[in-house]
Protein backbone atom coordinates (compact mmCIF):
# COMPACT_ATOMS: atom_id res chain seq x y z
CA UNK A 1 0.00 0.00 0.00
CA UNK A 2 1.61 3.83 -0.83
CA UNK A 3 0.42 6.50 0.87
CA UNK A 4 -1.73 9.31 -0.51
CA UNK A 5 -1.56 12.73 1.65
CA UNK A 6 -5.43 13.13 2.18
CA UNK A 7 -6.57 16.09 -0.82
CA UNK A 8 -7.40 19.06 0.96
CA UNK A 9 -10.80 20.51 -0.45
CA UNK A 10 -11.11 24.59 0.09
CA UNK A 11 -13.65 26.14 2.03
CA UNK A 12 -14.98 29.57 1.33
CA UNK A 13 -14.64 30.55 5.08
CA UNK A 14 -11.01 29.65 5.13
CA UNK A 15 -7.98 30.97 2.51
CA UNK A 16 -6.37 28.58 0.53
CA UNK A 17 -3.41 28.91 2.39
CA UNK A 18 -4.70 28.46 5.99
CA UNK A 19 -2.40 25.71 7.45
CA UNK A 20 -4.93 23.00 8.64
CA UNK A 21 -5.94 19.51 7.36
CA UNK A 22 -9.41 18.62 5.82
CA UNK A 23 -11.44 17.49 8.73
CA UNK A 24 -9.92 20.56 10.38
CA UNK A 25 -11.32 22.83 7.96
CA UNK A 26 -14.56 21.47 7.23
CA UNK A 27 -14.75 22.19 11.03
CA UNK A 28 -13.74 25.59 11.66
CA UNK A 29 -15.36 26.58 8.83
CA UNK A 30 -19.25 25.17 9.90
CA UNK A 31 -18.01 26.39 13.13
CA UNK A 32 -17.67 29.93 11.68
CA UNK A 33 -20.51 29.95 9.79
CA UNK A 34 -22.99 28.08 11.87
CA UNK A 35 -21.95 28.87 15.35
CA UNK A 36 -20.43 32.61 14.87
CA UNK A 37 -22.19 33.71 12.34
CA UNK A 38 -19.67 35.39 10.85
CA UNK A 39 -19.47 36.72 7.03
CA UNK A 40 -17.17 35.14 4.78
CA UNK A 41 -14.63 38.25 4.92
CA UNK A 42 -14.49 38.64 8.69
CA UNK A 43 -13.44 34.84 8.78
CA UNK A 44 -10.90 35.30 6.01
CA UNK A 45 -9.11 38.23 7.81
CA UNK A 46 -7.98 35.82 10.61
CA UNK A 47 -4.76 34.41 10.65
CA UNK A 48 -5.32 30.59 11.75
CA UNK A 49 -3.72 31.09 14.96
CA UNK A 50 -6.55 34.04 15.33
CA UNK A 51 -8.85 31.83 14.14
CA UNK A 52 -8.33 29.27 16.42
CA UNK A 53 -7.86 31.15 19.42
CA UNK A 54 -11.39 32.58 19.12
CA UNK A 55 -13.27 29.60 18.69
CA UNK A 56 -11.13 27.56 21.58
CA UNK A 57 -10.61 24.68 19.32
CA UNK A 58 -7.41 22.75 20.22
CA UNK A 59 -4.50 24.59 17.85
CA UNK A 60 -2.68 21.60 15.65
CA UNK A 61 0.57 22.15 17.59
CA UNK A 62 2.58 21.57 14.07
CA UNK A 63 0.76 23.47 11.99
CA UNK A 64 -0.42 26.14 14.33
CA UNK A 65 2.63 26.76 16.08
CA UNK A 66 6.16 26.51 13.96
CA UNK A 67 8.22 27.49 16.52
CA UNK A 68 7.13 24.52 18.51
CA UNK A 69 10.69 22.83 17.59
CA UNK A 70 13.53 21.77 20.53
CA UNK A 71 16.12 22.86 18.24
CA UNK A 72 15.26 25.93 17.26
CA UNK A 73 16.77 29.24 19.18
CA UNK A 74 14.70 31.13 21.34
CA UNK A 75 15.29 34.35 19.42
CA UNK A 76 14.00 32.53 16.30
CA UNK A 77 11.10 31.13 18.29
CA UNK A 78 9.97 34.40 19.11
CA UNK A 79 10.40 36.12 15.74
CA UNK A 80 7.87 33.20 14.38
CA UNK A 81 5.87 33.97 17.20
CA UNK A 82 5.92 38.48 16.67
CA UNK A 83 2.11 39.40 16.37
CA UNK A 84 0.40 36.67 17.62
CA UNK A 85 -1.29 36.04 21.47
CA UNK A 86 0.51 36.76 24.32
CA UNK A 87 -0.75 33.25 25.53
CA UNK A 88 0.90 32.17 22.21
CA UNK A 89 4.21 33.85 22.17
CA UNK A 90 4.46 32.57 25.95
CA UNK A 91 4.39 29.50 24.23
CA UNK A 92 6.92 30.48 22.02
CA UNK A 93 9.51 31.21 24.85
CA UNK A 94 9.19 27.44 25.99
CA UNK A 95 11.68 25.04 25.54
CA UNK A 96 9.54 22.84 23.45
CA UNK A 97 10.23 19.65 24.86
CA UNK A 98 6.86 18.72 26.65
CA UNK A 99 8.85 17.20 29.06
CA UNK A 100 6.72 17.73 31.57
CA UNK A 101 9.44 18.93 33.85
CA UNK A 102 7.21 21.90 34.89
CA UNK A 103 3.89 20.43 35.43
CA UNK A 104 1.97 20.80 32.14
CA UNK A 105 3.17 20.85 28.35
CA UNK A 106 4.79 23.74 27.03
CA UNK A 107 1.18 24.90 25.49
CA UNK A 108 -0.75 24.24 28.73
CA UNK A 109 1.84 26.05 31.04
CA UNK A 110 2.23 28.61 29.12
CA UNK A 111 -2.00 29.34 28.78
CA UNK A 112 -1.61 28.48 32.75
CA UNK A 113 0.27 31.83 33.11
CA UNK A 114 -2.01 33.85 30.72
CA UNK A 115 -5.11 32.72 32.62
CA UNK A 116 -3.95 33.32 36.25
CA UNK A 117 -3.51 29.68 37.85
CA UNK A 118 0.14 29.51 37.51
CA UNK A 119 2.18 32.17 39.32
CA UNK A 120 5.73 30.76 38.94
CA UNK A 121 7.48 31.53 35.78
CA UNK A 122 10.50 29.46 36.40
CA UNK A 123 9.61 25.87 35.99
CA UNK A 124 10.79 25.45 32.76
CA UNK A 125 13.87 23.49 33.46
CA UNK A 126 14.95 23.12 29.67
CA UNK A 127 14.98 26.77 28.90
CA UNK A 128 16.95 28.11 31.57
CA UNK A 129 17.89 31.23 32.25
CA UNK A 130 16.89 32.59 28.50
CA UNK A 131 12.94 31.31 28.81
CA UNK A 132 12.82 32.76 32.04
CA UNK A 133 13.99 36.27 30.90
CA UNK A 134 11.43 36.09 28.02
CA UNK A 135 8.53 34.65 30.39
CA UNK A 136 9.52 37.98 32.84
CA UNK A 137 9.22 40.75 29.91
CA UNK A 138 5.95 38.72 28.48
CA UNK A 139 4.83 38.66 31.75
CA UNK A 140 5.14 42.46 32.44
CA UNK A 141 3.04 42.95 29.34
CA UNK A 142 -0.17 39.78 31.07
CA UNK A 143 0.23 42.60 34.36
CA UNK A 144 -0.41 45.60 32.01
CA UNK A 145 -3.29 44.05 30.48
CA UNK A 146 -4.91 42.91 33.47
CA UNK A 147 -4.62 46.26 35.09
CA UNK A 148 -7.75 46.75 32.65
CA UNK A 149 -9.18 43.48 31.68
CA UNK A 150 -9.80 41.16 34.32
CA UNK A 151 -8.19 37.83 34.49
CA UNK A 152 -10.13 35.31 35.99
CA UNK A 153 -7.63 32.88 37.97
CA UNK A 154 -8.35 29.04 37.67
CA UNK A 155 -9.75 27.92 41.18
CA UNK A 156 -7.61 26.74 43.86
CA UNK A 157 -10.34 23.18 43.71
CA UNK A 158 -8.73 22.77 40.17
CA UNK A 159 -5.41 22.84 41.32
CA UNK A 160 -5.74 20.31 44.02
CA UNK A 161 -4.26 16.58 42.94
CA UNK A 162 -3.87 13.16 44.47
CA UNK A 163 -1.00 12.88 46.60
CA UNK A 164 2.05 11.85 44.27
CA UNK A 165 0.48 12.80 41.03
CA UNK A 166 2.27 16.41 41.00
CA UNK A 167 5.25 17.81 41.24
CA UNK A 168 3.38 20.30 44.43
CA UNK A 169 2.02 17.19 46.02
CA UNK A 170 4.69 14.65 46.28
CA UNK A 171 4.68 11.37 48.11
CA UNK A 172 7.37 9.42 49.74
CA UNK A 173 8.87 6.66 48.01
CA UNK A 174 12.03 4.24 48.98
CA UNK A 175 15.19 4.52 47.69
CA UNK A 176 16.38 0.72 47.33
CA UNK A 177 19.66 0.64 45.35
CA UNK A 178 22.03 1.11 42.09
CA UNK A 179 23.70 -1.03 39.88
CA UNK A 180 26.20 0.11 37.27
CA UNK A 181 25.09 -0.94 33.55
CA UNK A 182 28.61 0.52 32.23
CA UNK A 183 31.25 -2.51 31.94
CA UNK A 184 35.10 -1.52 32.44
CA UNK A 185 36.37 0.97 29.68
CA UNK A 186 33.35 2.99 29.08
CA UNK A 187 33.41 6.45 29.06
CA UNK A 188 30.31 6.92 31.08
CA UNK A 189 28.55 5.88 34.10
CA UNK A 190 25.09 4.79 34.16
CA UNK A 191 23.07 3.53 36.94
CA UNK A 192 20.00 1.21 37.09
CA UNK A 193 18.06 2.78 39.70
CA UNK A 194 15.40 1.16 42.07
CA UNK A 195 12.60 2.18 44.18
CA UNK A 196 9.93 0.51 46.84
CA UNK A 197 6.83 2.29 45.92
CA UNK A 198 4.79 -0.20 47.48
CA UNK A 199 4.41 2.15 50.55
CA UNK A 200 3.30 5.38 48.74
CA UNK A 201 -0.14 4.82 47.59
CA UNK A 202 1.16 6.32 44.10
CA UNK A 203 0.89 4.03 40.83
CA UNK A 204 2.11 4.52 37.15
CA UNK A 205 1.57 3.41 33.41
CA UNK A 206 4.41 2.69 30.90
CA UNK A 207 5.84 5.45 29.43
CA UNK A 208 4.65 7.42 32.63
CA UNK A 209 8.21 9.97 34.08
CA UNK A 210 8.86 9.54 37.78
CA UNK A 211 9.43 13.23 39.32
CA UNK A 212 12.60 12.86 42.24
CA UNK A 213 13.34 15.57 44.58
CA UNK A 214 16.96 15.42 45.02
CA UNK A 215 19.44 17.41 46.91
CA UNK A 216 22.87 19.18 46.13
CA UNK A 217 26.01 18.18 46.95
CA UNK A 218 26.62 18.58 50.35
CA UNK A 219 30.60 19.79 49.53
CA UNK A 220 29.85 22.62 47.05
CA UNK A 221 26.98 23.88 50.11
CA UNK A 222 29.94 23.91 52.13
CA UNK A 223 32.17 25.91 49.85
CA UNK A 224 29.45 28.29 49.00
CA UNK A 225 28.73 28.98 52.70
CA UNK A 226 32.72 29.33 53.10
CA UNK A 227 32.55 32.49 50.35
CA UNK A 228 29.97 33.58 52.35
CA UNK A 229 31.47 33.94 55.12
CA UNK A 230 28.26 32.69 57.12
CA UNK A 231 27.55 30.79 59.59
CA UNK A 232 25.93 27.40 58.60
CA UNK A 233 23.57 26.89 61.46
CA UNK A 234 22.32 30.27 60.73
CA UNK A 235 18.45 30.15 61.12
CA UNK A 236 16.82 30.66 57.96
CA UNK A 237 13.10 30.09 58.25
CA UNK A 238 12.98 27.84 60.48
CA UNK A 239 16.00 25.36 58.81
CA UNK A 240 19.72 26.04 58.99
CA UNK A 241 21.66 27.60 56.10
CA UNK A 242 23.49 24.70 55.65
CA UNK A 243 20.30 22.51 55.35
CA UNK A 244 18.57 24.96 52.92
CA UNK A 245 21.14 25.45 50.39
CA UNK A 246 21.15 21.53 50.48
CA UNK A 247 17.50 21.08 49.98
CA UNK A 248 15.81 23.82 48.99
CA UNK A 249 18.10 25.96 45.91
CA UNK A 250 18.90 25.69 43.12
CA UNK A 251 22.62 26.41 42.80
CA UNK A 252 23.53 25.64 39.15
CA UNK A 253 23.59 28.45 36.82
CA UNK A 254 23.10 32.04 38.76
CA UNK A 255 19.92 33.77 38.37
CA UNK A 256 19.33 37.24 37.59
CA UNK A 257 18.14 38.14 40.75
CA UNK A 258 21.61 37.32 42.58
CA UNK A 259 23.30 39.62 40.31
CA UNK A 260 20.56 42.30 40.69
CA UNK A 261 21.37 42.12 45.08
CA UNK A 262 24.93 41.76 44.17
CA UNK A 263 24.68 45.12 42.20
CA UNK A 264 22.66 46.73 45.38
CA UNK A 265 25.45 45.74 47.80
CA UNK A 266 28.73 46.84 45.75
CA UNK A 267 30.05 49.86 44.15
CA UNK A 268 32.36 51.01 41.22
CA UNK A 269 32.73 48.28 38.35
CA UNK A 270 31.69 45.52 40.53
CA UNK A 271 28.16 47.19 40.38
CA UNK A 272 28.56 48.08 36.47
CA UNK A 273 29.44 44.57 36.20
CA UNK A 274 26.69 42.89 38.38
CA UNK A 275 24.04 44.86 36.50
CA UNK A 276 24.83 44.33 33.30
CA UNK A 277 25.10 40.59 33.89
CA UNK A 278 21.14 40.73 35.36
CA UNK A 279 20.40 41.80 31.76
CA UNK A 280 22.05 39.05 30.06
CA UNK A 281 24.68 41.19 29.57
CA UNK A 282 28.60 38.73 29.19
CA UNK A 283 30.53 41.85 30.28
CA UNK A 284 33.59 39.39 30.45
CA UNK A 285 33.12 36.78 28.66
CA UNK A 286 32.18 34.45 31.69
CA UNK A 287 28.70 34.27 32.10
CA UNK A 288 28.82 30.56 31.07
CA UNK A 289 31.26 29.90 33.46
CA UNK A 290 29.05 31.75 36.60
CA UNK A 291 27.27 29.23 38.55
CA UNK A 292 26.27 29.74 42.32
CA UNK A 293 29.69 29.52 43.66
CA UNK A 294 31.40 30.79 40.25
CA UNK A 295 29.44 34.15 40.92
CA UNK A 296 30.71 34.29 44.71
CA UNK A 297 34.69 34.20 43.54
CA UNK A 298 33.64 37.05 40.84
CA UNK A 299 32.78 39.22 43.43
CA UNK A 300 34.75 37.88 46.32
CA UNK A 301 34.83 41.32 47.54
CA UNK A 302 30.94 41.58 48.37
CA UNK A 303 29.52 40.98 51.49
CA UNK A 304 26.23 39.42 51.02
CA UNK A 305 24.15 38.69 54.10
CA UNK A 306 22.61 34.76 54.08
CA UNK A 307 19.09 35.44 54.66
CA UNK A 308 19.38 38.24 51.48
CA UNK A 309 21.55 35.47 49.53
CA UNK A 310 18.68 32.46 50.12
CA UNK A 311 16.15 35.23 48.89
CA UNK A 312 17.88 35.67 45.48
CA UNK A 313 18.40 32.00 44.55
CA UNK A 314 15.72 30.30 42.31
CA UNK A 315 14.05 27.05 44.65
CA UNK A 316 15.64 23.30 43.50
CA UNK A 317 13.25 22.20 40.92
CA UNK A 318 12.51 18.10 40.93
CA UNK A 319 14.22 16.45 37.90
CA UNK A 320 12.27 13.64 35.79
CA UNK A 321 13.38 10.61 34.50
CA UNK A 322 11.61 7.91 31.84
CA UNK A 323 10.30 5.06 34.44
CA UNK A 324 11.91 1.74 33.12
CA UNK A 325 10.37 -0.70 34.33
CA UNK A 326 6.74 -2.26 34.38
CA UNK A 327 4.15 -2.37 37.00
CA UNK A 328 2.89 -5.76 35.64
CA UNK A 329 6.25 -6.88 36.05
CA UNK A 330 7.16 -6.24 39.54
CA UNK A 331 4.32 -4.47 41.58
CA UNK A 332 5.65 -2.45 44.02
CA UNK A 333 8.49 -1.27 42.49
CA UNK A 334 9.91 1.03 40.34
CA UNK A 335 13.13 1.75 38.47
CA UNK A 336 15.47 4.69 36.29
CA UNK A 337 18.05 4.48 34.30
CA UNK A 338 20.30 7.53 34.52
CA UNK A 339 23.73 8.74 33.29
CA UNK A 340 25.72 10.51 35.67
CA UNK A 341 26.35 13.85 34.68
CA UNK A 342 30.08 15.36 35.04
CA UNK A 343 31.88 17.34 32.90
CA UNK A 344 34.38 20.09 33.14
CA UNK A 345 33.65 23.90 32.75
CA UNK A 346 36.26 26.60 33.19
CA UNK A 347 38.50 25.34 35.69
CA UNK A 348 35.87 23.50 37.74
CA UNK A 349 34.41 19.88 37.52
CA UNK A 350 30.45 20.59 37.66
CA UNK A 351 27.73 17.57 38.38
CA UNK A 352 24.33 16.88 37.78
CA UNK A 353 22.11 17.76 40.90
CA UNK A 354 19.79 14.46 40.92
CA UNK A 355 22.07 12.17 38.57
CA UNK A 356 24.99 12.13 41.03
CA UNK A 357 21.89 12.80 43.93
CA UNK A 358 20.80 8.94 43.11
CA UNK A 359 24.17 7.61 41.59
CA UNK A 360 26.59 8.33 44.47
CA UNK A 361 25.02 10.18 47.61
CA UNK A 362 21.69 8.43 49.01
CA UNK A 363 21.90 5.95 50.66
CA UNK A 364 19.49 2.43 50.40
CA UNK A 365 16.82 2.79 52.65
CA UNK A 366 16.66 6.35 52.53
CA UNK A 367 12.55 7.85 51.60
CA UNK A 368 12.52 10.90 49.54
CA UNK A 369 9.80 13.17 48.10
CA UNK A 370 8.90 11.60 44.58
CA UNK A 371 5.64 12.20 41.78
CA UNK A 372 3.99 10.02 39.38
CA UNK A 373 3.98 12.80 35.62
CA UNK A 374 1.69 11.38 33.53
CA UNK A 375 2.68 10.60 29.85
CA UNK A 376 1.10 12.67 27.25
CA UNK A 377 1.07 11.17 23.64
CA UNK A 378 3.79 8.81 24.80
CA UNK A 379 2.16 4.85 25.77
CA UNK A 380 1.60 1.41 23.83
CA UNK A 381 -0.96 1.31 21.50
CA UNK A 382 -4.62 0.04 22.90
CA UNK A 383 -4.49 -2.74 20.24
CA UNK A 384 -1.91 -4.99 21.89
CA UNK A 385 -1.81 -7.08 18.36
CA UNK A 386 0.03 -3.89 16.43
CA UNK A 387 3.88 -4.16 16.15
CA UNK A 388 5.96 -1.59 17.76
CA UNK A 389 9.35 -0.02 16.54
CA UNK A 390 11.31 1.85 19.57
CA UNK A 391 14.34 3.78 18.97
CA UNK A 392 16.05 4.57 22.18
CA UNK A 393 19.65 4.86 22.43
CA UNK A 394 21.65 5.57 25.43
CA UNK A 395 19.39 5.81 28.19
CA UNK A 396 16.80 6.65 25.82
CA UNK A 397 16.13 3.03 26.41
CA UNK A 398 14.03 3.42 29.70
CA UNK A 399 10.96 3.72 28.56
CA UNK A 400 11.21 0.60 25.93
CA UNK A 401 12.54 -1.46 28.27
CA UNK A 402 9.27 -0.87 30.52
CA UNK A 403 7.29 -1.53 27.24
CA UNK A 404 9.02 -4.61 26.77
CA UNK A 405 8.12 -6.13 30.22
CA UNK A 406 4.43 -4.57 29.95
CA UNK A 407 4.33 -6.37 26.42
CA UNK A 408 5.33 -9.62 28.31
CA UNK A 409 3.40 -9.16 31.03
CA UNK A 410 -0.13 -8.63 28.92
CA UNK A 411 1.12 -11.77 26.25
CA UNK A 412 0.67 -8.96 23.64
CA UNK A 413 0.84 -10.74 20.21
CA UNK A 414 2.66 -7.76 18.50
CA UNK A 415 5.67 -7.58 17.10
CA UNK A 416 8.57 -6.13 19.01
CA UNK A 417 11.89 -3.87 16.89
CA UNK A 418 14.40 -2.08 19.51
CA UNK A 419 16.57 0.17 18.11
CA UNK A 420 19.42 0.45 20.45
CA UNK A 421 22.66 2.57 20.38
CA UNK A 422 26.07 3.94 22.61
CA UNK A 423 29.15 4.26 22.47
CA UNK A 424 30.85 0.66 22.53
CA UNK A 425 29.01 -2.95 23.02
CA UNK A 426 31.50 -4.42 25.18
CA UNK A 427 31.11 -1.67 28.04
CA UNK A 428 27.80 -0.10 27.04
CA UNK A 429 25.33 -2.22 26.17
CA UNK A 430 22.32 -1.75 28.85
CA UNK A 431 20.17 -4.73 29.77
CA UNK A 432 21.74 -6.80 27.29
CA UNK A 433 20.99 -10.33 29.00
CA UNK A 434 17.65 -8.84 29.59
CA UNK A 435 17.34 -8.36 25.86
CA UNK A 436 19.24 -11.44 24.93
CA UNK A 437 16.48 -13.16 26.74
CA UNK A 438 13.93 -11.70 25.26
CA UNK A 439 15.01 -12.22 21.80
CA UNK A 440 15.06 -16.33 22.89
CA UNK A 441 12.10 -16.37 23.82
CA UNK A 442 10.51 -14.72 21.00
CA UNK A 443 9.40 -11.72 22.62
CA UNK A 444 11.90 -9.03 21.11
CA UNK A 445 11.51 -9.92 17.30
CA UNK A 446 14.28 -8.10 16.47
CA UNK A 447 16.85 -6.04 18.14
CA UNK A 448 19.09 -3.66 15.65
CA UNK A 449 22.05 -1.91 17.51
CA UNK A 450 24.42 0.73 16.66
CA UNK A 451 27.77 1.60 18.32
CA UNK A 452 29.81 4.59 17.87
CA UNK A 453 33.28 4.04 18.81
CA UNK A 454 33.89 0.44 17.72
CA UNK A 455 34.65 0.82 14.23
CA UNK A 456 36.49 3.16 12.23
CA UNK A 457 33.25 4.88 11.37
CA UNK A 458 30.81 6.16 14.03
CA UNK A 459 27.30 4.17 13.53
CA UNK A 460 24.20 5.76 14.86
CA UNK A 461 20.72 4.98 15.56
CA UNK A 462 19.60 6.52 12.69
CA UNK A 463 22.22 4.98 10.38
CA UNK A 464 20.89 1.25 11.12
CA UNK A 465 16.95 2.76 10.28
CA UNK A 466 18.25 3.27 6.99
CA UNK A 467 20.18 0.23 6.40
CA UNK A 468 17.05 -1.57 7.30
CA UNK A 469 14.25 0.60 5.61
CA UNK A 470 12.52 -2.01 3.42
CA UNK A 471 11.94 -3.83 6.67
CA UNK A 472 10.95 -1.14 8.69
CA UNK A 473 8.94 0.35 5.77
CA UNK A 474 7.15 -2.87 5.40
CA UNK A 475 6.39 -3.10 9.32
CA UNK A 476 4.93 1.00 9.21
CA UNK A 477 2.81 -0.30 5.91
CA UNK A 478 1.45 -3.39 8.26
CA UNK A 479 0.23 -0.78 11.09
CA UNK A 480 3.33 -0.64 13.45
CA UNK A 481 3.70 1.95 16.19
CA UNK A 482 6.73 4.22 15.87
CA UNK A 483 8.21 5.41 19.12
CA UNK A 484 12.23 7.40 19.78
CA UNK A 485 13.18 8.67 23.20
CA UNK A 486 16.14 10.63 23.96
CA UNK A 487 17.94 13.49 23.11
CA UNK A 488 15.74 16.34 21.55
CA UNK A 489 17.91 19.13 19.57
CA UNK A 490 19.77 16.59 17.75
CA UNK A 491 18.75 12.37 18.19
CA UNK A 492 15.13 12.91 17.76
CA UNK A 493 15.56 15.05 14.90
CA UNK A 494 18.34 12.74 12.74
CA UNK A 495 15.29 9.91 13.81
CA UNK A 496 12.63 11.73 12.29
CA UNK A 497 15.03 12.91 9.30
CA UNK A 498 15.83 9.33 8.72
CA UNK A 499 11.93 8.22 8.85
CA UNK A 500 11.28 10.78 5.95
CA UNK A 501 13.86 8.81 3.77
CA UNK A 502 12.67 5.79 4.55
CA UNK A 503 9.46 6.17 3.20
CA UNK A 504 10.70 8.18 0.32
CA UNK A 505 13.39 5.29 -0.92
CA UNK A 506 10.93 2.60 0.05
CA UNK A 507 8.10 4.43 -0.04
CA UNK A 508 8.62 5.70 -3.25
CA UNK A 509 7.26 9.23 -2.04
CA UNK A 510 8.26 12.43 -3.01
CA UNK A 511 10.16 14.64 -0.59
CA UNK A 512 7.09 16.43 0.56
CA UNK A 513 4.68 13.73 0.42
CA UNK A 514 7.46 12.01 2.93
CA UNK A 515 7.44 14.67 5.36
CA UNK A 516 3.69 14.76 5.10
CA UNK A 517 3.78 10.91 5.80
CA UNK A 518 5.57 11.22 9.18
CA UNK A 519 3.09 14.03 10.06
CA UNK A 520 0.18 11.73 9.53
CA UNK A 521 1.52 9.04 11.38
CA UNK A 522 2.10 11.71 14.15
CA UNK A 523 -1.65 12.57 13.81
CA UNK A 524 -3.10 9.06 14.05
CA UNK A 525 -0.60 8.73 17.08
CA UNK A 526 1.72 6.45 15.75
CA UNK A 527 4.83 8.63 15.67
CA UNK A 528 5.16 9.57 19.63
CA UNK A 529 8.78 11.16 21.21
CA UNK A 530 9.82 11.40 24.49
CA UNK A 531 12.31 13.33 23.93
CA UNK A 532 14.62 15.99 26.66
Amino acid sequence: MTFQPPPVKTFDLLPENAPFTAEQRIWLSGFFAGYLNLDTAAVTALSPGEALEIVGAPAAVEEDAPWHDPAMPIGDRMKLAEGRSLKRRMFAAMAQQNCGQCGYQCETYSAAIVEGGEKRLNLCAPGGKDTLRALRQLNEELSGASASVAVEPASAASAITAKGTSRDNPAEAVFLSRRRLNGEGSEKTTYHIEFDISGSGVGYTVGDSFGVFAQNDPALVDAIIALLGARPEADIGGLSLRETLIRKKALGAAPDSLFQLISLVSGGSQRVKARALAQGEDVDGDLALLDVLGTLHKFSGVRIGPEAFVEALDELQPRLYSISSSPKHAAGRLSLTVDCVRYKLGQRMRAGVASTFLGERIAPGAKLPVYIQAAHGFALPQDMSKDIIMVGPGTGVAPFRAFLQERVATNAPGRNWLFFGHQRMASDFFYADEFSAMQDKGQLNRLTLAWSRDGSEKVYVQDRMRQTGADLWAWLQAGAHFYVCGDAKRMAKDVERALVDIASEHGGLSGDAAVAYVADLKKQGRYQADVY
